[in-house]
Parts: C-alpha cells; structure tokens; sequence
C-alpha cells in the first residue's frame, strides 16, 4: 500500500509526495511501539501452541489488542506534536501542511494496523497465514481505487474514460484517508479467521503487564530502527522536495523487499517458538530462517543494482528525482542483505523469548553507530542524501552481525519457555 501511495502521489506532485512521505515516516515511527507489542505475541502464542495449551494463546490475543488500543492514541497525538518540529528542521510550509495533512486521515488506519499486527501473529502461531495473504490482496485492491480517486479526483475518472463528476483531487489528504479505508478490509478479513480459531471457555489470564513485558522491548526496538530512518527522512528535508521524493521512492522499494524478510522472519520466531515450547533445540531452525532471509533479499538487492533506471520511472518523470533515486537504490542494493539478515535474526530471537538484548543491540548500532555516521558522511563532509544512506547502512551492518553471533551463542543449548 505504501508503493500505491507513493506511485500514485509521484505522478501528481513533488510537494504532494515530500509531505505524505514525512506524515507517513512520522506515523508509522510512533506507531512502532504498538506494533512491536502486537509482534511481541510471537513467543508467547508459539510457545504455548508448542506446549499444547491454544488458551493461552487465545487470552495472550485478547489481551495485546486490548493493550496496543489503548496506546495508539497517546501515539497519534505524540506524532501530531511532532510535526511541529519540520519547520525548524528546514522542510517548507507546504511539505510540513501536507505532512499533517496525510497523517491525521492515516492515523484510523494505524490503530487498525496494530489490531492486524496482532491478528496476523496469532494465526501465524498456527500456522495459517492465508487470512493474511487474502486480507492484504483485497486491502490493496480496495487501495489502489480509493487512493487514485481520492489523490486525482476527476483526473483519474478521465483516465479511465468516464465522465466527470467535479469530484476534487485531495492530493495527500486523500492518500491518507484511502489507507485507512483499505485497513479496514484488511482487519475484518483477518478477525472472520481468527475468531473461528476461539477456544471455548479458555482457562487462565494473560495480563496487560505480561505482554507490556515482552512487547516493548520488541516495540522499543523496532522504534529505534524505524526512528533513525524516520529522523533520516527528516533530515533529508532540508535538501529541498527532489531530495525526499528521491528517498522516499527509493525507501519504498527497500521497505517492498523488506516485507518479504518481515514474513521469513515472523515464521522463524514461530519456528522456534515452537521448539522452545516443547522442548527441543532451536537452532537448526533458526540459522535456516537466517539464511532463507539472505538468500531472499539477494533478490532485491540484485533487481536494484542492474534496473534503478526503470524502477524510478514506474513513480516519477522528474529527471532530477530519477538521478538522485538511481544512486539511492544502488547503496539499497548493498544494505539489503545486511537489513534481511538481521530482521530474521530478531525473529529467531523473538521465538526464543529473547527481546532485551536484541532492543539494547538496536540502539547501539543504529544511534551510536549509524546514525553519526550518517550525519558526518551526509552534513560534515558534504555527500548529501547518499551520505545519510551510507551512514544507515553502515548501522545494519552492525545489528545484523549482533543478532547472528547472539542467536548462534543462545542456541547452543535447549532454551526455557517465557
């Protein structure tokens, strides 16, 4: 949905496109923490499948949508007031407008996203994952309609050869209010699955406090990741529309492929989730998960590196957006092995019920090691928006090489359930 966003809002506006990129970079940054509550269901749903107890992975679903609902508003509201910083940080009126703009209509579908995230973990701890699938089709299909009517209004009619109906292009505003739409579809596609799944009368109690536990170092994870590449796309504002058009195209396709690690990643911590739950050794497991994730974004960093040219043309005809963007997606093509190895290394991790270290390791790369290195090689020495890229990569490469060796060093022996 995020590549519609940008494709769509690429052939309209640089503006238009610089703002919803920054709006969007601010939103999902906040709703991190959610989202890694919601992720933070894995060990515990799979390892009690693993230990034939589904109650306890019912009443642990139960009580992380109850727990990520009640922080997506303080949430939201954090990433409002965030915005005020844009203009200081050099970005234009007209980016920082639009920027509120795609968040607040976005924000609905952030609280839906987190309730999917949850979902989405649940079944996956079964083992089902075509709900998922399903919901993410039907959700895309509905978001390609409703986000080219909205952005283009009566343009877009007119592509399609019908009459016009004086319908207003919404630019931003609508691109937010069409993935918010779009989540709803995914959501109750999702739920119809799950609920089928309820035990009946499930025994026991799962408490906010237990999943706040092993969520929010998950969620205080990926918000350090998610927050040095949000902070990034900040900063990059202060190199004019062109420069965040070019990131956030390039930033898109890496954030596409990326999914695709997400997914080998989240059936790795199920993987040995359920080895830890009955008492067998993970490791196997977890080092094949490691390696299919590499092996997959070879894929994409390989597409990058012979095809930037093509890539950026499928969302934009700026040629100063196309030069930058071919530059941008050549460094992608390197930090995507980097960037596949670690998130599957988390989720093998994860399955194991280790999430502290993996937050404290996160930090450490990405803001005392990637992170400077950015702003040296972007600002001090003058590379410019490559210059942040390189820095960030130069952070993946560090949390990749942490989580492996700590995977390697835990899997040594047979793991305790959390």
């Amino acid at each position: 949905m995020g590549l519609v966003d940008i494709a769509v809002l690429g052939r309209v506006s640089v503006t238009e496109l610089a703002g919803a990129a920054i709006g969007r970079s601010i939103g999902f940054a906040a709703i991190t923490l959610a989202m890694g509550v919601s992720t933070g269901l894995e060990p515990l749903a799979a390892q009690a499948l693993g230990a034939r107890n589904p109650d306890r992975a019912w009443l642990g679903l139960v009580a992380t949508v109850k727990t990520v609902l009640a922080l997506w508003l303080p949430l939201m509201l954090l990433a409002y007031l965030t915005t005020s910083a844009l203009g200081p940080l050099g970005a234009s009126p007209e980016i920082v407008s639009r920027a509120k703009d795609y968040l607040l209509t976005q924000a609905p579908g952030l609280g839906l996203t987190v309730v999917f995230l949850a979902g989405k973990t649940f079944l996956q701890a079964h083992g089902i994952t075509r709900p998922a699938l399903v919901a993410s089709i039907a959700a895309n299909v509905v978001n390609v309609v409703v986000c080219n009517l909205l952005v283009r209004g009566d343009d877009f009619l007119a592509l399609l050869g019908m009459p016009r109906l004086g319908l207003p292009a919404f630019g931003a505003w609508g691109a937010g209010v069409a993935f918010s739409i779009a989540e709803v579809v995914l959501v109750l596609i999702v739920a119809r699955a799950v609920w089928v799944l309820r035990p009946v009368n499930a025994k026991g109690e799962v408490s906010a406090r237990r999943i706040l536990a092993i969520g929010l170092p998950v969620g205080l994870q990926m918000l350090a990741e998610y927050g040095v590449f949000g902070l990034a796309t900040l900063m990059v504002a202060r190199f004019g529309a062109e420069a965040v058009s070019a990131h956030q195209i390039a930033l898109s396709y890496a954030s596409f492929t990326y999914m695709g690690a997400l997914g080998i990643g989240g059936a790795t911590a199920v993987r040995v989730g359920h080895a830890v739950g009955s008492g067998t050794s993970a490791r196997r497991r977890g080092l094949v998960g490691i390696a299919s994730g590499a092996a997959f974004m070879s894929l994409g960093a390989l597409l990058f590196a012979v095809a930037p040219v093509f890539l950026m043309r499928l969302f934009t005809e700026d040629r100063g957006v196309i030069s930058l963007g071919v530059q941008l997606l050549t460094i992608a093509a390197l930090f995507q092995l980097f960037d596949g190895v670690q998130t599957v290394a988390g989720g093998a991790l994860r399955g194991a019920g280790d999430v502290r270290f993996p937050f404290v390791a996160t930090v450490l790369a990405h803001w005392l090691v990637g992170f400077p290195l950015a702003m040296l090689f972007g600002f001090t020495l003058g590379y410019g928006v490559r210059g942040i890229w390189w820095g960030l990569t130069s952070g993946l490469v560090a949390i990749s090489a942490a989580l492996s060796l700590r995977f390697l060093a835990l899997s040594r022996r047979v793991m305790a359930e959390v």
